[in-house]
């Protein structure tokens, strides 16, 4: 599993034209939250998928705040963090946050 660090705002246009062909998923990561350490770890012990198959990006979100409020502009989904969203066709056809962040059931949307 690859993280691909998100940290421009610039890049979520990359992602959203990206995203019509092949799904991408975004992870919003607090590195003080305990729960976030915890689901990241769960996420990474889970994660099934190639690079290929599901480009994972990574948002630290208390350094790129601005960028995470831009996802939950654009894709319409409220800020929660620890959050995992599949992007496809430009709209989050998966999001969850906290415990319910499950690998299988976001793979299930692909």
């Amino acid at each position: 599993m690859h993280w691909i660090p998100l940290t421009d705002e610039k890049q979520l246009d990359e992602i959203i034209a990206a995203s019509y062909q092949n799904p991408i998923a975004i992870y919003k990561h607090s590195t003080r939250c305990s729960v976030s350490v915890m689901a990241k770890r769960g996420l990474e012990q889970q994660w099934r998928l190639s690079d290929e198959e599901l480009p994972l990006y990574y948002l630290d979100l208390l350094t790129y705040r601005p960028v995470s409020n831009r996802i939950a502009e654009l894709f319409g989904v409220q800020h929660q963090s620890p959050q995992l969203l599949l992007i496809k066709d430009a709209k989050a056809m998966y999001h969850a946050s906290h415990s319910d962040i499950d690998f299988d059931e976001m793979a299930a949307r692909l």
